[in-house]
């Protein structure tokens, strides 16, 4: 048998990974913006320790699946599977595409020809099958993180990835490395497309953002701008005090680096259709603060080799927060106008 699923595309983000690469992709197949999604919904939250070595993690919002989590102004969920070997992972996935539903799989980059890890760096990773061919014995693999690839891969080396121990062996594999793998794979369950926003309706997420970061815990649950500049701090006090921090802040300012990048596009790409200005310039505004991210990254790179002073990391904190109240306070003056 030989199944090919239709309306599976490519989406990516520049400065988001694999992790909004298959959800967008995913979600598109099932007739919802990607970008409306994905980009509609800004937070900021993280549980103290919940951080897990995968390019996919996201910390969840509570009582939220991942793409509730992605997507919460949306009718969209998803459910983690967890098989208990390589041939009940194969056979739910196979179920799962006869039923016409393209699915997301965690697979070790290591072990895919195509990326450009093979052979060399362990790195826990997303990818999406929407189709196998049972004869030729391959499966029909789609990744839109660089270098592209969309085509068709032995299954045994799809096979190979996903159960993958996916364990360190030299310094080179960092930050994704030493998180089993386990054959998982990630189901979409997605409700009615909703029409692009209206300036009611946008006004209405802005809204939902905006409360979200004035409100928010300390921790050991760091939710708003009150959440991030906690944990931050909490950050800041355990590398001053000799403790790694590296893996830590550079999965999570990750994931915050993706979401924030969305919204800004969110915002231009909105504001141009709707022709608001003042929302472009929100968005600009919002994609500074993903740079910031960025920067927050690499600072979190160095830390591994002291490579930065505690002074700097503190700077560079105190530079975003700065940055992010200032756009609190435009994105209120805006909610004003709208």
């Amino acid at each position: 048998m030989r199944v090919v699923l239709d309306r599976v595309t490519p989406w990516r983000h520049d400065l988001a990974g694999c992790l909004h690469a298959c959800a967008g992709t995913l979600l598109a197949q099932g007739g919802h913006s990607p970008l409306d999604a994905l980009g509609s919904g800004w937070h900021f939250l993280y549980r103290q320790g919940d951080f897990r070595r995968e390019e996919y993690y996201l910390p969840l919002a509570p009582d939220r699946s991942l793409f509730g989590t992605l997507a919460p102004h949306h009718p969209v969920d998803s459910v983690w599977h967890r098989p208990m070997d390589a041939d009940e992972g194969w056979r739910q996935v196979r179920e799962a595409l006869l039923r016409g539903t393209p699915v997301a799989v965690a697979v070790d980059n290591y072990c895919l020809p195509f990326r450009p890890a093979y052979r060399d760096v362990h790195a826990n990773h997303l990818i999406i099958v929407y189709g196998f061919d049972d004869e030729r014995g391959t499966a029909r693999v789609m990744d839109t993180v660089p270098p592209r690839f969309d085509g068709d891969i032995p299954q045994s080396v799809l096979r190979a990835a996903r159960g993958s121990g996916n364990r360190g062996e030299h310094e080179r594999d960092m930050f994704f490395a030493d998180q089993d793998i386990s054959h998982r794979w990630l189901e979409p369950r997605l409700g009615e497309p909703v029409p692009a926003p209206d300036r009611s309706a946008v006004a209405t997420s802005l809204r939902r953002n905006h409360q979200g970061f004035t409100t928010g815990e300390v921790g050991p649950h760091y939710t708003g701008l009150p959440g991030m500049t906690a944990f931050l701090t909490d950050v800041e006090a355990r590398y001053s005090a000799g403790q790694p921090v590296a893996d830590e802040l550079f999965i999570v300012a990750g994931a915050t680096l993706a979401n924030t990048a969305l919204h800004a596009e969110w915002l231009r790409t909105t504001g141009s259709r709707l022709s608001v200005p003042a929302l472009a310039e929100l968005g600009r505004d919002v994609e500074r603060l993903a740079h910031h991210w960025t920067a927050v990254r690499i600072l979190a790179a160095l830390t591994r080799g002291h490579e930065v002073s505690s002074d700097s990391l503190t700077r560079r904190h105190r530079d975003l927060l700065l940055d992010h109240a200032r756009v609190l306070s435009a994105m209120s003056d805006l909610l004003e106008e709208l």
